[in-house]
């Protein structure tokens, strides 16, 4: 039986390398001659590069940008061709800051990551959006690049109150935002609102905080905040529009660097997975998109994931055919511990389901 492993990664606990390393390892305990094929995955958040990188080859430098919180951080620019790829998670991700002091916390690394590219000679700019841990428009990146206002852009969200001008930079490459993640900048199903909690923004600081993206947007392009995707990775979406950036999907666009729509016709059987399979992964995540190529290739697609929180009918609904949590199968102080040994025992579980002679 020929297998097509496509995981994203466990968020906190396994790259998406790791993960699928771990599920072909459980599937061969059990099914020893089937033909594993493993293409580990990303939407544009963490593991972005790395995941493209082993895709495509290429060239990667080393950088060290402005962490999120004012810290030195270790960084990376693939280069392949005339174009380059960037991770804003790498740069301000959400493990940089812990999920604390998200008004301070600044998207400047990003751009200086951005700006060493287009100074390395690519004419265009891939950037992945995703895992952010701020919030601020997307004006770090801005000042980065050399955007000029009468307020600090590269203070966080908190540093753009009371801004009226700003002054685009013009980035001298192409840009590619690269992000599934479809929500305006402001509003009730904007960036703040919808994703600030996580990053440590209480309920109460929600309704200022929006209204200082408010003033930064009006300043700025308020028509672009509209757009989808401006509210990606904190606004960096926006900011990106702003300075002419095209959208692409980006579990569409490492999909196409794997060939994984190919590899899934070759297969009889596709593997996906993540942390939390939820009914947000229909929101541009990786086993949404692995699941409508599969479809697309008349292959069944079943997920493993840390938890599942979606019932049959919701499961079937996101293209999927089964799924297994490693929280139930192998318990909640075995998944977090030996992560990847408790995936491969979960993987071998499900190969004794779904092994089956050509």
């Amino acid at each position: 039986m020929r297998v097509l492993v496509a995981p994203d990664k466990f968020a906190g606990t396994l790259t998406a390398v790791e993960a699928a390393e771990a599920i072909a390892a459980g599937w061969r305990r059990r099914a020893p001659d089937d033909e594993l094929d493993l293409a580990p995955m990303a939407d544009g958040g963490p593991g972005f590069v790395d995941v493209l990188h082993a895709a495509l080859g290429g060239r990667l430098d080393v950088a060290t940008v402005r962490g999120p919180l004012g810290e030195p951080v270790p960084a990376t620019v693939l280069r392949v061709g005339d174009t380059a790829y960037v991770e804003s998670a790498q740069a301000c991700g959400l493990h940089l800051t812990g999920g604390e002091r998200a008004e301070e916390a600044s998207t400047f690394g990003v751009g200086e990551l951005v700006r060493a590219a287009i100074g390395s000679g690519a004419t265009t700019v891939v950037v992945g959006l995703g895992g952010s841990g701020t919030n601020d428009g997307g004006a770090g990146l801005l000042a980065a690049l050399g955007a000029q206002a009468d307020r600090p852009l590269d203070a966080g969200v908190a540093g753009l109150a009371g801004v009226t001008e700003v002054r685009l930079p013009s980035p001298g490459a192409s840009l590619v935002l690269a992000s599934d993640v479809d929500i305006p900048l402001t509003g009730l199903f904007g960036a703040t609102k919808t994703f600030g909690p996580q990053k440590g923004l209480g309920e109460d600081r929600i309704a200022e905080v929006d209204g200082w993206l408010e003033g930064f947007a009006a300043a700025t392009n308020r028509r672009t905040s509209l757009d989808k995707g401006a509210g990606a990775a904190g606004g960096l979406g926006f900011a990106l529009l702003c300075l002419g950036a095209r959208r692409e999907p980006g579990i569409r666009l490492v999909a196409d660097a794997v060939r994984l729509a190919e590899r899934a016709r070759q297969a009889d059987l596709v593997i996906t997975g993540e942390g939390a399979f939820d009914f947000s992964s229909r929101s541009g995540k990786v086993p949404y998109g692995v699941a409508e190529v599969a479809a697309e290739a008349l292959r069944p697609c079943v997920a493993i994931a840390g938890q599942v929180l979606v019932g049959s009918r919701e499961m079937r609904a996101l293209g999927v055919e089964s799924a297994y949590s490693l929280v139930e199968l192998v318990g909640e102080e075995r998944a977090f511990a030996d992560p990847a040994g408790a995936l491969a025992d979960v993987a071998a579980r499900v190969a004794r389901t779904w092994s089956r002679p050509v």
